[in-house]
């Protein structure tokens, strides 16, 4: 079987960080770049990997790319801090690499828990996202956030989920969507791209429509109607940021 490299970026992520590598015993190989955290990351990881490396922060591809450039074998697998691999999940990855023929990136669905709570509808089930790949043919954008996998052609699919717990309630989602918005604010101010008023008055209202109605996040009840609300909020806020800057 190919021989599977798990790489992690991490800053300040002490709250996560043990329960998203206590999931990848699995693997050949774990990865960890850090961002010089202030906190018992490092500390955390060296129990878990003795290849832990620290790097400034270049933005999540750029620092993504550079933690995959530190690997030992062809096949990388990408986990974020607050990500869980189970057992189940470990185990589909391990038998899709036994078989011949292989796609240049796998695509896995992802369970993205709001608190303790796994959010089925309005956009957040099953989440697609590329995070196994073969660096000699794949690699992330360079992009400050959002990145992605490129070339994203041909991707192959792993059944079972990654598990995510993003955000621990109300307040630490906002103040992500607040420091996101910035961030794309800034990317798009480099290339010189400004938003226009129809991405400052149609896109927030049709963001709030495609997930409270079309992807039933009506069914999430107060929660879902929140989700949808702050998902109009970051589609004006990110947009108007950049038409400031």
């Amino acid at each position: 079987m190919e021989k599977i490299s798990v790489t992690v970026i991490t800053l300040n992520e002490e709250k996560n960080i043990e329960r998203c590598l206590k999931s990848l015993q699995w693997a050949n190989e774990i990865v960890v770049l850090d961002s010089f955290s202030s906190d018992r990351t490092v500390e955390i990881c060296r129990k878990y990997t003795e290849k832990v490396f620290q790097e400034k922060w270049q933005g999540y591809g750029r620092q993504k790319n550079l933690c995959a450039e530190r690997t030992s074998h062809r096949w990388v697998l990408n986990i974020d801090a607050d990500e869980v691999v189970s057992p189940e999940c470990a185990k589909a990855i391990q038998k899709k690499l036994e078989n011949g023929q292989k796609n240049p990136l796998y695509q896995f669905p992802r369970k993205n828990f709001f608190g303790n709570r796994w959010v089925r509808f309005g956009g957040w089930y099953p989440d697609k996202i590329s995070r196994l790949y073969d660096k000699t043919i794949v690699s992330f954008t360079e992009s400050s956030v959002h990145e992605r996998l490129n070339p994203d052609s041909d991707p192959g699919l792993i059944d079972e989920p990654l598990l995510h717990y993003s955000y621990e309630g109300l307040a630490d989602y906002m103040e992500r969507l607040n420091r996101y918005s910035t961030l794309f604010a800034e990317e798009k101010g480099r290339s010189g791209w400004t938003a226009g008023y129809a991405h400052l008055y149609l896109r927030p209202p049709w963001a709030f429509f495609k997930n409270f109605i079309v992807r039933q996040g009506f069914r999430e009840g107060f929660l879902g109607m929140f989700l949808a609300v702050s998902a109009a909020f970051y589609t004006y806020l990110k947009y108007a940021k950049t038409r400031k800057l």
